[in-house]
Formats: structure tokens, sequence, C-alpha cells
């Protein structure tokens, strides 16, 4: 089946649109049909399309999407917004006990990731509440790549909704944190 060729008023409505788009680096910009090297211009006259055919042309059943809330980068320790006081402080206190752990000790830090993010992701599925990862304090006064990479790693787009509230469930053992997550939808 051959691909559907774009009429004249589409191709002026892409290009309109376009015009304001800046190419990738070491890509050329889409050429408007007026100049093309074929010299295959649309047949009408070039010019802004009016708003009664861009309506046309814009698809009827077009799904709307919301962009995604803005959450700040988890910070171990620093209570963030939608989390209630008694929650908060049975979380901070080490009252709120794990459902599940995660051990990271000796893995690498890929591997570590990918263990990461599927244990988030069944835990969220399983509709668990809290959840410990052990990352071991590391060596050095900034800690072991793992405890240093967690909050990124927590921080990324795909974990972060996932995760409520972040604390060490006692002073002395920064290589553990409990992890508060957020209940799941529906």
């Amino acid at each position: 089946m051959a691909p559907r060729r774009l009429g004249d008023g589409e191709q002026r409505l892409w290009f309109e649109t376009m015009r304001e788009v800046r190419p990738l680096r070491g890509r050329a910009p889409g050429m408007p049909p007026e100049d093309r090297p074929d010299g295959a211009g649309p047949a009408s006259p070039t010019g802004p399309a009016p708003p009664a055919a861009l309506a046309a042309l814009a698809p009827a059943s077009r799904p709307v999407s919301r962009p995604a809330p803005f959450r700040p980068p988890l910070e171990i320790g620093a209570r963030h917004g939608g989390l209630d006081d008694t929650s908060w402080r049975m979380l901070g206190n080490g009252k709120l006990r794990p459902q599940r752990r995660l051990d990271l000790h000796g893995q690498r830090a890929q591997s570590a990731f990918l263990l990461l993010h599927a244990f988030l992701i069944r835990a969220q599925a399983e509709r668990l509440r809290c959840v410990e990862i052990i990352t071991g304090a590391g060596t050095g006064p900034e800690g072991g790549i793992l405890r240093r990479e967690l909050p990124l790693w927590l921080s990324r787009p795909d974990l972060r909704p996932l995760v409520l509230a972040a604390v060490h469930p006692h002073a002395r053992n920064v290589g553990s944190v409990r992890l508060l997550l957020r209940r799941r939808a529906g």
C-alpha cells in the first residue's frame, strides 16, 4: 500500500507549522513546496491558511494529553507536598515498617538501577506502602556510588511519581532509605 500524499492545503499547513521549528543539528530543514527543486509547488497561491481551513484539517478525535504535574527532585529527609503529618512523623521516626526490602550491596550501578526500577514498579503494582532500599554507607564522606546515585534515580520522571517521601530510618544509618510510595489510582 502506497503512503498517502498530502494535499496542497495540508502541505501549506505542515510547512506553516514547521516554520517555527528549528531542525536538529546536522539535519536540513524541510522545504516548502514552492521552494522545492522539482518545482512542484501548490496549485493555489501560498500564504497562511485561513482559520476555517486549519480547523477542517485538524483531526476530529485527537486525544488531549495533559502535561505531567511538576514534582521537585526527591531529597532524602525533605518533606514534600501531599503527605500528612502523621505519615511523615511515622516514616521519619522509623515506626512505619517496610513491607519489602531491596538490598543493593555489591551491585554495580547499572544492575542496581535496573533492580531498583523493577522493585519499585512491582511494589506499586502490589500496592505496597513502605519499602526500604539498602545501598550501604560506602566509604568516604560522600559514601559509595549507590548511595550518591539513589536520590538521582528516584528523581527520574519514570520513578518520581511513584515515591511520596524518602528518609533514613536511623540518623546513623545513611546506607538505608525508607520510601513511602504513592497509592496507586484505581
